[in-house]
């Protein structure tokens, strides 16, 4: 029991009898206060911190920063400094190193560990006449290189993120939120870990770092830089990428990625003025320059592909084919050559383009792709034989069962059978495509297949289909239509009266519903309403009731 009382006596002791050290009066002018706020204004936590550079770094709490999209620091003279960056997050220590705008005065961060038994004090924001202090009980090591501190101390309230000191003036550890309050043990995580934060190319999406709205700092390796750019691309929302890609052009000048990303984002927003000038200026700084020249004909090639409605008379095929052909001669690849055949396709120079297709099936790129690529040019010149034949090679590129990548090719190969009457050929094509692409599939794709299967005699799967088209869009009375001619073609005529009826149901000014029950009635030996009927389809301007009405009056 004595001893139990002389360590809590030890333990509790220096909160009041330590003298307070020399360093505390020029430190507490590199402690702050930390205040975030929502995008209305709100405040949404305050916290407290320190500097560890000249140029504005920081390092404090994460918590306050989940939700917001602005945060302040306010130092020891109630200056208020904003935050512009964070620079690197760690959730599971709850910590955060960011910059603000501002020259600050740092605190020195200890290289070394601090031993147990050593005493250290907590410096809080606010300079006091005894600085609270206490004893390192224990110091574990996490990340092979790092500690987390066990204190003898008591925290006072609103203490979690001011600096951990040792005799000497310096920064040991970050404290770090209470188990409970008033609890004679405090935490702290390594100071040094807390200034080591920085965020990875694939950091930049992390859920952690989503999680606020403030700008994140780029990385300071360009490879890293690059990457974070890369994976921003696809993820963040425009305003943010945006702003990324300026950033990055700051800090990264010389490169020519940025000015390419720039040039991608002036190009997405009609700006091909802009995006002209930033390409020749990544071309100007890029160290790859047949990547660059790549890279500003695929932008021109898209362009008049895919934004051919918004004029720039400074880019057409030829320049693409100017860009693509420089890239090239400097690093003959058979991507550039796949570019070249492409825009060649766009200056329809099929025959010279087919020639490159087939030659670079002789190259790592031999793939369906190719052969579809070189099917197409046939299909221009109207060799339907050869054209037939290269979507064959497409297809064989892939295996049963097949995957969905080969779902494009099938179609094209489809639709090429039925070109050339290989109805049957075709609907196995259809077949296999509707297995592939069953949660994609329309009404359109059935009223199709249902074509295909009349004009191949397979007048059952026929009206299978065009029932399931009609169960997929009931409103649609074309689909009606083609179901009573299907009928009466195969001798259905009930069917095809009840058909119909049920499509003059939907619509009663339908001249085609009227029409095909005329016809069915008539048929079926009731000429008499059959008559009536198809004048009805008449009178709405049905072209083909007259020639009807003579044959069957």
């Amino acid at each position: 029991m004595k001893k139990r009382l002389l360590f809590i006596i030890l333990a509790v002791l220096p909160l009041f009898t330590m003298a307070q050290p020399s360093w505390v009066k020029k430190a507490t002018k590199s402690v702050f206060t930390l205040k975030t706020f929502a995008e209305d204004g709100s405040l949404i936590g305050s916290s407290n911190g320190f500097f560890t550079s000249t140029n504005g770094d920081a390092v404090s709490n994460y918590t306050p920063f989940k939700g917001a999209s602005r945060a302040v620091v306010i130092d020891a003279s109630g200056k208020e400094l904003p935050v512009i960056s964070i620079i690197g997050v760690n959730d599971m220590y709850d910590v955060v190193k960011f910059r603000v705008n501002g020259k600050t005065q740092p605190l020195i961060i200890s290289s070394g560990t601090t031993p147990v038994n050593s005493q250290v004090w907590l410096l809080p924001y606010h300079e006091i006449k005894n600085v609270p202090a206490g004893t390192i009980r224990k110091a574990e090591t996490f990340q092979g290189e790092y500690k987390y501190y066990t204190i003898a101390m008591t925290m006072p309230a609103n203490t979690v993120s001011t600096p951990l000191i040792n005799q000497a003036g310096e920064v040991v550890g970050l404290m770090q939120q209470p188990a409970i309050d008033n609890d004679t043990l405090s935490y702290a995580v390594s100071a040094r870990f807390a200034d080591s934060l920085k965020i990875s190319g694939f950091g930049m999406n992390e859920a952690t770092l989503q999680q606020t709205k403030i700008k994140k700092e780029l990385p300071d390796d360009i490879k890293e830089a690059v990457l974070a750019l890369y994976m921003a691309s696809s993820r963040q929302d425009s305003a943010s990428y945006v702003s990324m890609v300026e950033d990055f052009i700051i800090k990264f000048p010389h490169a020519a990625d940025g000015y390419m990303y720039r040039a991608q984002i002036e190009a997405s927003d009609n700006d091909f003025a802009a995006a002209e000038k930033d390409m020749e200026m990544a071309i100007k700084n890029s160290t790859q320059k047949d990547d660059a020249h790549y890279n500003y004909a695929r932008m021109i090639y898209n362009k008049i592909i895919f934004q051919s409605n918004v004029p720039y008379d400074n880019w057409s095929f030829d320049k693409a084919l100017e860009e693509i052909r420089l890239a090239n001669t400097l690093n003959p690849q058979p991507t550039y050559r796949q570019i070249e055949a492409n825009i060649l396709f766009g200056q329809k120079n099929y025959k010279e383009a087919y020639n490159i297709y087939i030659e670079l099936l002789n190259t790592n790129l031999k793939g369906a792709e190719v052969y579809f690529s070189a099917a197409r040019c046939k299909e221009m010149q109207k060799d339907s034989t050869a054209m037939l034949a290269l979507l064959d090679s497409a297809m064989n590129c892939f295996t049963k069962p097949y995957l969905k990548e080969a779902a494009p090719y099938l179609w094209a190969r489809a639709q090429a059978r039925l070109q050339a009457k290989k109805y049957r050929d075709a609907i196995a094509d259809m077949n296999d495509y509707e297995e592939l692409m069953v949660a994609n599939i329309n009404d359109n794709f059935y009223y199709l297949r249902h074509q295909a299967e009349v004009d191949g005699r397979l007048y059952q799967q026929a009206l299978n289909d065009i029932t399931r088209a009609i169960v997929m869009n009931p409103k649609e009375t074309f689909y009606y239509a083609e179901k009573a001619s299907l009928e009466i073609r195969v001798g259905l005529y009930d069917n095809a009266m009840a058909t119909a009826k049920e499509s003059l149901s939907i619509d009663p000014n339908d001249s085609d519903g009227y029409l095909f029950l005329g016809v069915a009635q008539c048929l079926k030996g009731n000429k008499k309403e059959g008559i009536l009927n198809l004048k009805k389809a008449k009178e709405m301007g049905n072209l083909q009731a007259e020639s009807l009405i003579e044959k069957y009056k």
